[in-house]
Parts: structure tokens; sequence; C-alpha cells
């Protein structure tokens, strides 16, 4: 029979080597301008993949917090109306509160899955699954 320390070495040792970094986790920052009266975000598409989420998922949400309409154009998103880039921000940093960083472990290693009727967001470091709201 294996002793205690052999054990945890062996699990350790399964343990994905990301799951163990602690390296920050750094909340893209919108990257932006305002034409006439449309606030265009130009890393769009790139703050969308570093979160680990779909780009119309983002959108949506950014729409529905801006009480606006938008759309994606290209890799850019182009919003009704003149928002400054910190509130922008604001709404980026309550998404990733909400949709993108775990509940439980408080890691950003998530991704959103479907079952059933229910949108759940599945942590791939502490294997929590916590029910997230719907965005319509």
């Amino acid at each position: 029979m294996m002793e205690y320390e052999e054990l945890l070495k062996r699990a350790r040792n399964q343990i994905p080597k990301d799951v163990l970094e602690t390296k920050r986790f750094d909340v893209p920052k919108v990257k932006g301008s305002v034409e006439g009266n449309k606030t265009i975000i130009t890393n769009f598409s790139e703050m969308a993949h570093y979160l680990g989420r779909d780009t119309h998922h983002l959108l949506k949400f950014l729409q529905n917090e801006l009480a606006t309409s938008g759309n994606m154009d290209g890799t850019r998103a182009v919003f009704v109306g003149k928002f400054s880039s910190s509130q922008i921000n604001d709404k980026v940093e309550r998404y990733v509160k909400e949709f993108v960083v775990c509940q439980v472990c408080g890691k950003p290693d998530t991704k959103i899955e479907k079952e059933d009727r229910i949108s759940l967001m599945k942590c791939m470091a502490c294997g929590a699954r916590e029910p997230v709201r719907g965005i319509k």
C-alpha cells in the first residue's frame, strides 16, 4: 500500500501545470475611439479571446449594460452613443466577475456550457460548476 507522501506526490504530478501558476490575471483594457455618435472598440475580438468568451456574448452584455445597440464590424465593436473608455472598462470588469472568474477558487480558467436550458460556468482549475444568468 502506498504511503501518504507518495500518493500526494502522484496527485500533484497529475494536476495541470497552468493551474499551479500564480501569474496575475489582468482584465484587458479597451482601445477605441468616439467617431461622431458612435463608440468604436478596436481591440474587441482580442479582449473576448483573452477572456475565453464568444464575442457575441460579450457584445450582448455590453449592449445591455450600456443601454444601447451595437454590432460587430470585423474584429471591432461599434456602439451607438458616446461612451468613455473608463465606462466601458467598468462594464468589462463586471462581465469578468460574473462570467469569467470562478466563484469558488477565483481563477479565470472557466468556460460556459449549456445543459438543457441552463448556462453553467465550469471551472477547469477546481471543477466547480455554477449557474450563470442568460443574457438577452
